[in-house]
């Protein structure tokens, strides 16, 4: 079925945007979440996400399996994923010292699962490539490797929107806007 891609800054509207469009759907939805409230900062945006859900979502916390946590969703269910952000973080983080080319395979494969299931999936992501260079290594690779992440679901998406100030603006393909009429 269809996949939606929204990314933006933090506080953009993506989550907000992801809820408005599961529920308009009236099917029952499952939210993976990917975030861990391992600091008081963290737990508090988690509570404050629960809050503002539908009460009667089915709700899976998982930070590393991606591809198995929309796999399993239930088939019926439109799926949300909040967010990519968090699980790229979680990846380059874990104990399973990933370099980034394996982190990319990985985001192809929960793509893939994305594409494949019958309801609609929406994916949430930040966009964090506007900004300055990071002064620290690690902070680049971050941003490189959520950069290429995001790619490639935004190449699986069907539709894909950068969310600004609550708003959304429609993406659409490089090649298909830059050149319509393709090879001369």
């Amino acid at each position: 079925m269809a996949m939606t891609f929204l990314v933006g800054g933090v506080a953009s509207g993506k989550s907000r945007t992801a809820t408005a469009l599961a529920s308009r759907t009236t099917r029952a939805v499952t939210l993976v979440a990917t975030a861990e409230g391992l600091d008081d900062e963290m737990a508090a945006r988690i509570e404050r996400h629960r809050r503002e859900r539908p009460a009667g979502w089915t709700v899976v916390e998982e930070p590393l399996a991606l591809s198995a946590a929309i796999e399993a969703a239930g088939p019926e269910h439109v799926v949300i994923v909040d967010c990519l952000t968090l699980w790229v973080t979680n990846l380059l983080a874990s104990d399973e010292g990933l370099d980034d080319d394996e982190i990319i395979l990985r985001a192809g494969a929960a793509a893939k699962a994305c594409a494949a299931r019958a309801r609609p999936v929406i994916v949430i992501s930040n966009e964090v490539g506007a900004g300055i260079v990071p002064m620290h290594p690690l902070a680049r690779r971050f941003r490189d490797v959520l950069g290429r992440a995001n790619a490639v679901f935004a190449d699986a998406a069907d539709t894909v929107a950068l969310m600004v100030a609550g708003r959304a603006v429609t993406l659409s393909d490089p090649l298909e806007a830059l050149d319509p009429g393709g090879p001369r």
